[in-house]
């Protein structure tokens, strides 16, 4: 078993050699920004909504197209953090864009990636900062929302979230530039996800070189999967990466 500062020098040498890394990040990759995750013991989906709803039943289509109400709620405040910063993970990796060819792959939608300055970012479960009208289709960004009620647009049609809720199809689109990314990148760095959530978790079959990594707090299904697994704090890691 390596420790720690050795496995920071594998991990050194491999982001030396690569020319293009891609990231595939989860929400622990979020949570130094001050946004909870979904699945540890004190995440979002650890607790009831109102002491009787599942989390997961809420941010579901059925129950947004039944109670936009309590689903617009719930979004505005446990999903929605608008004024959440980039954290030094993604500001390092944002700043090794002037020597390496990134991209990211995210699970997450809250849109730090992109508000640090990466620049190919593949947002496969949507974003926060993207909404659109049902009735109409008229595009309203989260600026242009007030973080209450039901939001209407203009021609009075309900205003949905760009978000995958459950029960909805990722975009075909997005995917293909996802999968493409890490099938073409030297090196995979797997950042802050359980690897648990589907189809997302099976895109790391995609890659067949031998640099992947997976960086995160806990054990995943895919550490077998791995060249180096460093179960540490990515803020810790980038760190040790940075000095």
């Amino acid at each position: 078993m390596q420790n720690l500062e050795a496995k920071i020098k594998f991990l050194k040498q491999y982001i030396l050699e690569a020319k293009n890394i891609t990231i595939f990040s989860g929400a622990g990759l979020s949570v130094p920004s001050g946004i909870p995750d979904f699945r540890s013991s004190d995440g979002l989906y650890s607790s009831l909504y109102k002491e009787t709803l599942r989390p997961e039943e809420i941010i579901s289509h059925s129950f947004f197209m039944a109670d936009p109400k309590t689903f617009y709620e719930f979004y505005f405040q446990k999903m929605v953090y608008k004024n959440a910063k980039p954290n030094k993970a993604h500001l390092y990796f944002s700043k090794l864009q002037a020597t390496k060819n990134i991209k990211v792959v995210t699970q997450n939608i809250d849109g730090l990636d992109i508000k640090a300055g990466l620049k190919n970012v593949y947002e496969i479960h949507g974003s926060i900062w993207h909404n659109h009208c049902m009735k109409c289709h008229k595009y309203y960004s989260l600026n242009e929302l007030k973080l209450e009620g039901i939001p209407r647009c203009s021609c009075g049609g309900i205003i949905k979230p760009d978000v995958t809720l459950y029960e909805e199809s990722l975009d075909n689109e997005v995917i293909n530039q996802a999968i493409k990314a890490i099938q073409d990148a030297d090196l995979l760095l797997v950042i802050g996800t359980s690897l648990v959530v589907y189809p997302a978790a099976s895109f790391i079959n995609f890659y067949h070189k031998d640099k992947l990594v997976i960086i995160n707090k806990t054990k995943t299904p895919g550490d077998n999967l791995a060249n180096l697994v460093i179960n540490d704090d990515i803020i810790n890691v980038v760190s040790m990466l940075d000095e």
